[in-house]
């Protein structure tokens, strides 16, 4: 039988809540797609604020329906203990500032915890069947390939990437919504310095990956889209 896994209560959820506002990164830096960052355009043409990426899928358009954001990673993985539920927490809030999806519309994370420590096969499901056993009709599953976090010493701080894979799913059918030309969204975020500990390091990997899943889900300004702790290929080990 697997270990039944501790419940985020209240107090852990202000703890994160107060390191996610100390980090200062979510909602300020990586979500400022609501805030206007320029001067009218010269003569009518849009400013780079003003023109927009077209959402690859517009979840906004999927009125009533409730959400599942369902965070899984290898039980190898050696991840932030409450990193799953950081990642989940990001994005949903992520889902209501951007796509204006009510609250009430995305699970729950403790109704997720609760489900997935209570069932004994929860690994062996599919997103469609946690999906349907907790009243969702979209699933947007983000499963975490790789995370690394390590002390660098001369730096005075920790370096931190994150490879992840995300995809959206339909409750009543299991048809895959998005990506549509991929198998899966991949997403590779980090950064070779975060000065404010380990808890800050793992924050700042659920933004960043939050953000590179998100944009796509709505029409993110041009010059929001692109952020600087998404990895590329040049500089980076695999």
């Amino acid at each position: 039988m697997k270990p039944r896994q501790p419940k985020i209560g209240i107090t852990t959820r202000l703890k994160w809540l107060a390191i996610l506002a100390c980090a200062g990164l979510p909602l300020s830096f990586y979500q400022a797609g609501c805030q206007v960052t320029g001067m009218a355009a010269v003569l009518g043409s849009p400013t780079e604020s003003e023109t927009k990426n077209s959402a690859e899928f517009n979840l906004a358009q999927h009125k009533g329906e409730k959400i599942l954001v369902l965070v899984d990673q290898p039980v190898s993985l050696n991840a932030h203990p409450n990193f799953r539920y950081l990642a989940t927490d990001t994005i949903n809030k992520m889902l209501q500032q951007h796509n204006k999806i009510p609250p009430a519309l995305l699970i729950d994370y403790d109704n997720l915890a609760e489900f997935r420590s209570s069932t004994s096969d929860f690994s062996l499901l599919t997103p469609e069947q946690v999906g349907s056993a907790l009243g969702a009709d979209l699933v947007l599953q983000v499963i975490i390939s790789d995370y690394k976090v390590r002390e660098v010493a001369e730096a005075g701080g920790y370096s931190g990437s994150l490879d992840a894979q995300a995809a959206l799913f339909k409750v009543a059918t299991g048809e895959k919504l998005w990506p549509t030309l991929e198998q899966t969204k991949i997403v590779q975020v980090g950064f070779e310095s975060e000065r404010r500990g380990p808890d800050a390091t793992a924050v700042r990997l659920a933004v960043a990956a939050g953000h590179c899943i998100t944009r796509y889900l709505y029409d993110c300004p041009k010059n929001l889209f692109r952020i600087s702790d998404e990895r590329t290929a040049e500089g980076w080990e695999k």
